[in-house]
């Protein structure tokens, strides 16, 4: 994964007022995709298919979650402080995001010429998920 800042926190002047405005006046989902595969009482399993030109809108983070992106691809994404970074995900690139607590907000463009398909494991704020352990 490769990740170009394209825009640094805090300057919105290079923004689409189309963009401005959604942040600013509609209602952000929780949700960190459009397609939920799996849930139970502390995880929920996402999967997110972008076509080239798709965007998911804003959306707000409050859980930890990791990811992992099965195809490769390049998107632009936008950050609710006005932060712009270009990401260059290559098949299997991995990440894992502490956000519980952190009201942390951005959106995902696809601008490459593929489908991006990313699964996405996002942990509930539960007793169960704070005390998991997998291996000891």
């Amino acid at each position: 994964m490769q990740c170009v800042e394209l825009n640094p926190v805090g300057n919105f002047d290079p923004w689409e007022q189309e963009r401005i405005d959604e942040l600013l006046h509609q209602e952000i989902k929780e949700s960190l995709s459009n397609r939920l595969v799996f849930e139970d009482e502390s995880i929920k399993l996402w999967d997110l298919h972008l076509a080239p030109g798709n965007r998911l809108s804003f959306r707000r983070h409050n859980t930890n979650y990791g990811w992992v992106c099965t195809t490769g691809g390049l998107v632009i994404t936008r950050y609710g402080n006005g932060k712009i970074d270009m990401i260059k995900l290559n098949p299997g690139d991995t990440d894992f995001f502490e956000n519980r607590g952190k009201d942390y907000i951005n959106d995902l463009e696809n601008i490459g010429e593929h489908t991006i398909v990313i699964n996405i494991l996002e942990y509930k704020q539960t007793k169960r998920a704070d005390s998991m352990q997998f291996c000891n």
